[in-house]
């Protein structure tokens, strides 16, 4: 049976879209702590994960850590990942192909992961999990079971950073992830 460090070695060995795997320098599976009760996804690597491997440790993973110590959440013990591993050029938004070439890697950490709750951060993570017609917008503030799983969806840290500390996106975020660390701390939950 596959494991999540197997999965870190397919990933980097992955050639499945040949101007990622030309731009890229590196894969970024993701980083799964054991026990693990939430998964952060969000869409794909930047500059800084790409050059360091791991996800969320540029900008909008700096402001994201802040946001989830403010939730109580200690990100050392939060699962991170992307939908697609390899940063696409010039951070475009990954392509339909991209996505889904990257689909059985996410699909297989999710599993081996195995979480109580996914947040999906972003739009392209929330079309993802809850389909193509999604909207955040409309799914956000509150946890839904799909699939056998619970998820979440809210802003990325990117849009909170574009939009500013008293924007929507930034506000949307941090009380998405208070009501997150609650449900998560909540024994009403199965």
């Amino acid at each position: 049976m596959t494991t999540l460090p197997d999965l870190v070695g397919e990933v980097a060995g992955c050639h499945r879209c040949a101007e990622l795997v030309q731009s890229r320098h590196t894969t970024v599976p993701g980083q799964f702590p054991a026990g693990a009760r939430l998964l952060l996804v969000g869409e794909a690597p930047g500059a800084d994960e790409d050059a360091r491997g791991e996800p969320f440790v540029g900008r909008s993973g700096r402001l994201l850590d802040s946001i989830l110590a403010g939730a109580g959440l200690d990100r050392a013990q939060v699962a991170v990942a992307n939908v697609v591993k390899c940063r696409p050029p010039a951070n475009r938004t990954p392509r339909a192909s991209e996505v889904a070439a990257c689909r059985p890697f996410l699909q297989r950490q999710v599993v081996l992961a195995d979480p109580d709750l996914v947040v999906c951060l972003g739009g392209t993570a929330t079309q993802w999990f809850f389909g193509r017609t999604a909207r955040l917008t409309t799914l956000r503030g509150k946890v839904h079971a799909v699939a056998g799983r619970h998820l979440m969806a809210t802003y990325h840290p990117s849009a909170a950073l574009r939009f500013g500390p008293r924007g929507e996106p930034m506000r949307a975020l941090q009380e998405d992830l208070v009501v997150a660390a609650a449900w998560l701390a909540s024994d009403a939950h199965p």
